[in-house]
């Protein structure tokens, strides 16, 4: 019995999801003579789309629907069925499920809602289906979802509730919201993206989007994939998926919502830095996804993928016939990572050759007003086959001498020579829509954006892209001289010792755990009077700076806790008294556990490093600016973990104030190779003892090159796993 419910749990092969998106036969449950019910709009979106296979509308009071004969029951139609298509009361969504398990019914796409979405009552309903669907076989998309579309001819499927059937291309679509997804098949329908095939997966009861990934990976027929998502399944696995398929097949996501955050984000730094959307922009850069943060984005960006190659590089060229929008693009394009070469002579030579007029031959390229289609042609064809760009954007203002039509013909004329140098070319006709028909043929298509920060913000994107898939993956260091036994009797015997819940590491326990690992930690000790502070200062040496020590007070420079360059005995011993002092005037004495007396060190910059747990995404990694406005300043990076050696220096590099690692200003460059050393072996310690469950480095001192870093105040929250 063990064995049969562990092969009932077992992932089904993704190629089951073709009798979802290839059905031979469809059988609609709720089919409707009712204007404007689902069950009526679904059978006629089938109907329009001219599906290939066998339709059966199933209804209990009406013979015939549309002229197409109905049943009763599933159990009365008289041939196989692929496809059922539920669109009936929530209320008997089950007995309906129970009936086509018993058919052979191989998927369901539940469309009517009233499950997880509604509630705990809902949500129990919404177990026992997924439980009826798995103990038949079968796959099940939903509930409370739109349906699914292919447009393969082969098929032409439009089992959704939108009477918009896109037309035919490489582009596929996954909505987690049903209304969302009626919204941009009507926009791609517009903006003449052609789509491989749609599904809305609503409340994921059973396909995923995890699913579709695999299923559009070995679909020929798909390019590019799009995803609009609202919050993740198992993030971790997603990001796997992802980061394979994206070598092959671009993948742009639109995220809305948020994660849900620990319940004590809030504890320490690192915690209140790693909001939601860090965490998701953490984990599609490591997936590789290409991050919009709107549908128009999305789609210019499926405009581009779907037709155009990725660019090689950040070079482009910008050809216009109006100086403004030229220098605006030019300056758009820089800010977002562009540069805009100028011409070799041989080129603007040339260029010049076929320019009538005296104009100066720059990049951006004015042509003026009165440059003709012709002109545009032969000017973009030599840019094609100019090795020193790597991407081409033409801007076009429609002039009273020349219609959009003509200039649309001379781009799309030009169009082969870009495919013929694997260079991406897009155009703008500023403020116009719908300038599509004459822009090249199928594979030749140029993608045209309404204002040029569009056509730049697609190319910036895309390029980013290609950059991420030409990097090296990197390695997992095998870190030799780590004493795991040794902390891993630690982190016990401090859970044994405190069984209540959650704790936070005491100092000196944390100064053990890192030296474990290799990780540097300040010269501390820890005295719980003023007379012992004072001794222990005389034995280390001065300068020192003297801290409070609690298990329960996170941000100690808040209370007045953290005296620095202190350089005699009697003001240690001040120190502490005065430190007491402050406590008992809040009123919180009680959580003093004494000082932590330390050596003072100079490092050249400071920077934060923690760990935070999240119940979907597991460890992140940050690291950032430190000090006491970390959290103003928010200048971190995140990373999922496990880190490799070239994702440290990546996240060492990435945030806003990295160049001062190089020196700035006089300055000595700082110890990055150290700081690399530090987030390995903190990645190493995250992996080894999981019952971390948040952990703040902050500062820590980064020294000139070849002297290190060092860690000034530490803390580790340390949880019994369940």
């Amino acid at each position: 019995m063990a064995d049969k419910a562990k092969a009932t749990r077992k992932r089904p092969d993704i190629g089951t999801l073709h009798s979802v998106l290839s059905p031979r036969s469809v059988a609609v449950i709720g089919a409707s003579r009712g204007a404007g019910t689902l069950g009526r709009i679904i059978l006629r979106s089938l109907l329009d789309a001219d599906f290939t296979g066998v339709i059966y509308p199933v209804n209990p009071n009406a013979d015939a629907i549309m002229s197409i004969k109905t049943y009763p029951s599933v159990q009365d139609v008289p041939g196989d069925i692929d496809l059922a298509i539920i669109v009936v009361p929530a209320a008997i969504v089950l007995n309906v499920a129970e009936e086509c398990g018993r058919k052979g019914v191989r998927a369901m796409v539940v469309i009517s809602d009233g499950f997880r979405e509604r509630g705990p009552i809902g949500g129990k309903n919404e177990n026992l289906l997924r439980g009826i669907a798995r103990k038949y076989g079968m796959r099940l998309v939903g509930p409370n979802c739109m349906g699914v579309i292919n447009t393969d001819p082969k098929i032409n499927l439009n089992g959704t509730f939108s009477r918009v059937f896109p037309p035919r291309g490489n582009v596929a679509f996954l909505s987690q919201s049903g209304a969302m997804g009626l919204v941009t098949l009507r926009h791609a329908s517009d903006l003449n993206i052609g789509i491989s095939s749609f599904i809305s997966v609503g409340n994921r009861a059973d396909v995923s989007t995890n699913d579709m990934l695999e299923y559009w990976e070995k679909d020929k027929a798909t390019k590019v994939i799009l995803l609009y998502l609202e919050s993740f399944g198992n993030p971790r696995r997603f990001a796997r998926i992802s980061k394979r398929i994206s070598y092959s097949k671009p993948i742009v996501a639109v995220k809305s919502g948020s994660t849900p955050a620990g319940s004590r984000a809030a504890l320490s730094h690192t915690g209140a830095l790693a909001t939601p959307a860090i965490m998701t922009d953490a984990l599609f850069n490591q997936a590789g996804i290409i991050r919009v943060d709107s549908v128009e984005e999305l789609f210019d960006l499926a405009a581009l993928l779907s037709n155009q190659p990725i660019p090689k590089g950040n070079r482009i060229a910008i050809v216009t016939n109006g100086g403004g929008p030229g220098t605006m693009a030019a300056d758009f394009a820089e800010r977002n990572g562009l540069i805009l070469p100028q011409f070799k002579k041989a080129t603007a030579d040339e260029i010049s050759a076929v320019i009538t007029r005296d104009i100066r031959i720059n990049n951006p390229l004015d042509l003026t007003a009165g440059a003709s289609p012709q002109v545009f042609e032969k000017v973009l064809r030599l840019l094609a086959s100019d090795p020193n760009y790597d991407s081409v954007l033409t801007i076009f203002i429609p002039p009273t001498t020349m219609g959009t039509s003509e200039m649309a013909k001379a781009i799309g004329k030009a169009a082969p020579a870009f495919a013929e140098n694997d260079k991406s070319v897009v155009c703008c006709f500023i403020g116009q829509h719908g300038i599509t028909e004459q822009l090249g043929a199928k594979r030749h298509y140029v993608p045209t954006f309404l204002f040029p920060e569009d056509a730049i913000r697609a190319i910036a994107r895309a390029t980013c892209h290609g950059a991420l898939l030409e990097k090296p993956i990197g390695v997992i260091p095998e870190l030799n001289d780590i004493d795991r036994q040794a902390a891993r009797d630690l982190i016990d015997r401090l859970i044994e010792n405190n069984r209540r819940g959650p704790f936070w590491m005491a100092s000196m326990d944390v100064a053990a755990l890192l030296g474990h690992y290799g990780i540097r930690f300040i010269e501390t000790q820890v005295a719980t009077t003023a007379k012992e502070a004072g001794e222990i200062a005389v034995k280390m040496g001065f300068p020192v700076a003297v801290k409070l020590n609690s298990s329960t007070i996170i941000h100690k420079t808040d209370v007045g806790g953290v005296m620095l360059d202190l350089r005699t005995e009697n003001e240690v011993t001040e120190a502490f008294t005065d430190i007491e002092d402050k406590l008992k005037a809040l009123g919180r004495a009680s959580e003093m556990e004494g000082v932590m007396v330390q050596t003072m060190t100079h490092g050249s910059f400071e920077t934060i490093v923690g760990v935070t747990q999240d119940r979907l995404f597991g460890p992140l990694i940050m690291f950032g600016t430190g000090g006491i406005y970390s959290e103003l300043l928010d200048d971190v990076s995140t990373r999922l973990h496990p880190l490799t050696d070239l994702g440290a220096e990546e996240l060492i590099g990435s945030i806003k104030m990295a160049r001062l690692f190089d020196g700035f200003r006089g300055a000595p460059p700082s110890d990055k190779k150290s700081l690399v050393d530090l987030l390995l072996r903190l990645s190493a310690l995250v992996e080894d003892m999981p019952e971390i469950a948040e952990l703040d480095f902050n500062p820590v001192k980064v020294m000139p090159v070849g002297q290190g870093y060092v860690i000034v105040d530490a803390r580790i929250l340390v949880t019994e796993l369940a």
